[in-house]
C-alpha cells in the first residue's frame, strides 16, 4: 500500500487522529526531528490528504458509533475517510469489517505471507 501511495497510484487520507496516534513514539523518544518528519508526512506528504475534523465529520462519526458501536477514534477516522470520498479504509482491526459504508481492508488479510 505504501509503495502505491509513494508512486502516486493511491492517495492516503489522514486526520488529526492519525497524527495523534503516530506522534506517540516520537514524543516517548523525545525526538523533535522524528516528530517533525511524522507531522510533515501525515499533514502534507505527497499523495496524502489531511482531513480536519469538522462538525459534519463529527456528526457522521456519531451516526457510525450509534450504528456499529465503534470507538470514538475509529468512528472519526472512518467518517473522515467517507468525507474525503475514500473507497477503502486500511486497518489492523478486523472488527471494523462490520462497517458497510466503505470497504475495510485489514492489513493481515492483504499483506503477502512471509
Amino acid at each position: 500500500m505504501f509503495e502505491l501511495i509513494d508512486k502516486g497510484l493511491l492517495t492516503a487520507v489522514t486526520s488529526p487522529i492519525t497524527l495523534s496516534e503516530c506522534l506517540i513514539l516520537p514524543y516517548r523518544l523525545n525526538s523533535e526531528a522524528l516528530e517533525e518528519k511524522f507531522s510533515a508526512l501525515i499533514v502534507s506528504g505527497s499523495n496524502m490528504m489531511f482531513m480536519p475534523i469538522d462538525d459534519s465529520i463529527a456528526k457522521q462519526a456519531a451516526k457510525l458509533r450509534a450504528k456499529y458501536n465503534l470507538s470514538l477514534a475509529d468512528a472519526l477516522q472512518i467518517a473522515a475517510a467517507l468525507a474525503a470520498g475514500s473507497d477503502a479504509f486500511l486497518t489492523n482491526d478486523i472488527a471494523l469489517k462490520r462497517v458497510r459504508e466503505l470497504k475495510i481492508l485489514v492489513i493481515e488479510e492483504i499483506a503477502p505471507e512471509g
